[in-house]
């Protein structure tokens, strides 16, 4: 099919997108691994009905910003004051094991040490949304393995903030790697620095003053986000970090989660195009050439990563039934494993090869993982109803 227009293409991909989101649904499955299916039979590499998908992925980027800005708005200075301790440990400590074992499974095949080190970075994080949309909100949340499993993605969030900080820093080469580090020394505190005193001497006095009209809350929040993004862009980081920046310097505000609820929507319909853009570019050609180390990351993750997240809570004083079902509930790869091989792959960091074995075993997980989890522990879309709880 030939180029499609904007239209044409939110068409294909929102009305494609409801009927694989219903299966999903019937089965049991997140509804972004239909979003990344989808992609697949639609993109260039399955039917060719979207054979374009630049103008897509320049739009979907939007969705990340938005989610990096949500993010950052769960992150008030006290809450990261209280991840201290147990959750930062056990993060550390996971992310050397991931990083390790997920590394040595490319090197294995034969892949470059660059190649191996961003397949490193992208497995060690476990998905946010997998885990906070499979954690009863009513059950969970305040009880302690929620605490933790939240804790835990958190402080993840913040690891995966620095790894797209390091994977821009990397891909910018030598002739700019010594501006590069000069952004990240002096632009990136100048920023920080500069968005919380707009935020103290305007923003806060301005939601304030207009708290009861809550479109113009809404405005506000989006034109902040993005104003910030453009900042970050113009001083050489990247839209997405400047989107989280934004969400952090608001996040100390009352009005913080409300503005997060209301952008989830938007953030939603965003991150569609994000995960239906990164099924599209997985080279489904390939998958018979890399099915090996596909399979074997794969199973790695799915076995490692409960395994040692088990035992590292359990040494430090968790109860064993509580260490495992936290081990399981994460022992996934993420949407950010995703945003990793999206951002490396265009720095010229990963090949096309390494970004379809990334983001295939990716999927794989997801998938998997979220049976496991589903069919065991309390959960809202449990089929039994024994274990279903909302």
């Amino acid at each position: 099919m030939p180029d499609t227009d904007i239209l044409t293409s939110f068409f294909l991909i929102f009305s494609g997108a409801a009927i694989v989101a219903t299966v999903a649904l019937y089965t049991r499955q997140p509804m972004l691994i239909a979003y990344i299916v989808l992609g697949c039979l639609m993109g260039p590499f399955g039917l060719g009905l979207l054979n374009d998908t630049t103008l897509l992925s320049n739009i979907a980027e939007t969705g990340i910003i938005f989610l990096l800005f949500l993010v950052g708005l769960d992150l008030p200075t006290q809450k990261l004051k209280n991840m201290l301790g147990e959750s930062l440990l056990t993060a550390f400590g996971t992310t050397a094991v991931f990083f390790a074992v997920g590394a040595s499974v490319m090197l294995g095949f034969g892949y470059s040490f660059i190649e191996a080190a961003i397949v490193g970075i992208g497995v060690t994080f476990s998905s946010t949304i997998l885990g906070i949309k499979l954690l009863p909100t009513t059950v969970l949340h305040h009880r302690h393995v929620g605490e933790i499993v939240i804790s835990l993605l958190l402080v993840q969030d913040l690891l995966a903030i620095v790894a797209l900080l390091l994977i821009g820093y990397l891909g910018a080469g030598p002739s700019n790697g010594n501006d590069d580090l000069w952004v990240l020394l002096l632009g990136l505190p100048g920023l920080i620095v500069g968005a919380t005193v707009v935020v103290r001497v305007a923003i806060l006095p301005l939601l304030a003053k207009f708290d009861a009209f809550h479109e113009y809350i809404f405005l506000l929040a989006i034109g902040w986000c993005l104003s910030i993004a453009f900042a970050a862009h113009s001083l050489g980081l990247s839209y997405e970090i400047g989107g989280f920046i934004a969400g952090v310097s608001l996040a100390s505000s009352p009005i913080a989660q409300y503005i997060a609820g209301h952008l989830r929507p938007l953030r939603d319909f965003f991150l569609v195009l994000f995960f239906f853009t990164v099924g599209a570019s997985i080279n489904l050609a390939l998958l018979g050439d890399v099915w090996m180390p596909i399979v074997l990351l794969a199973g790695v993750i799915l076995s490692v990563k409960p395994w040692t997240f088990t035992r590292l809570l359990h040494a430090q004083g968790e109860n064993l039934q509580s260490a495992k079902e936290v081990g399981l509930r994460l022992g996934q790869a993420s949407e950010f494993s995703l945003l990793v091989s999206y951002v490396a792959l265009n720095a010229g960091l990963l090949t096309v090869a390494g970004a379809t074995i990334l983001q295939t075993a990716t999927v794989i997980t997801l998938l998997v993982n979220s049976y496991w989890v589903v069919s065991r522990y309390p959960n809202p879309i449990a089929a039994d109803p024994a274990l279903r709880r909302d």
